[in-house]
């Protein structure tokens, strides 16, 4: 059995392309890293953008283990700076509520949520094959709040996600629990003791 803990990206700083967390999100990504500590993680991966790497690295570090990237759990979409912050999230809405829209940053909803589940599927199949001890364990991925609803919306289909999830995001520091490709937690904010914040994209 595939357990892959999804870690939303501790708060960001407020600013286009490539921005890195807060005071703030670095707090909620320790917390993170403390209650995935005794989890048994066997490999920790991040999104290539520097905020799920810096979520990544207390719980790598906590676990013994390299930061590896993967660019398929990228976010949906990445404020660059080159439109607009008004086109952008009106590009963000509108992909949101049309899986098959491809906006100017990105990806559409549905295509981020294939490239989710291929990382998964992949996860799955070397759980399957390993051997020795703890060869099988859970894995973690730091990535972004968008990409993660998309893949929910895979996964589950619109219907079975909550529709505040859709429209307001995964809450910064969230954990999502993912067993055999299907969700068996979503966006577990207990362990981050008072200091959650909302995602906002970007």
């Amino acid at each position: 059995m595939g357990i892959v803990y999804v870690v939303q990206h501790g708060e960001k700083e407020r600013a286009p392309g490539d921005p890195g967390l807060t005071a703030r999100g670095r707090e909620q990504a320790a917390l993170a890293a403390q209650w995935l500590r005794d989890k048994g993680l066997r490999a920790v991966y991040a999104s290539p953008q520097l905020r799920a790497r810096e979520t990544a690295a207390p719980v790598a570090a906590a676990a013994g283990l390299p930061v590896l990237v993967d660019a398929r759990v990228r976010e949906r979409m990445n404020w660059d700076g080159s439109v607009s912050a008004e086109a952008f999230f009106a590009d963000w809405v509108r992909a949101s509520a049309d899986r098959d829209f491809t906006p100017v940053c990105g990806d559409s909803s549905r295509a981020a949520g294939a490239r989710f589940r291929e990382f998964l599927v992949e996860r799955e199949a070397e759980s399957a094959a390993a051997t020795g001890a703890g060869a099988g364990g859970p894995v973690a991925v730091a990535c972004h709040g968008g990409v993660t609803v998309d893949l929910l919306r895979t996964l589950l289909g619109d219907a079975a996600v909550p529709e505040e999830l859709i429209r307001e995001g995964v809450p910064s520091g969230a954990i999502t629990v993912i067993q055999d490709l299907r969700p068996t937690a979503i966006a577990l904010t207990g362990h981050l003791a008072g200091l959650e914040t909302d995602h906002r994209p970007g």
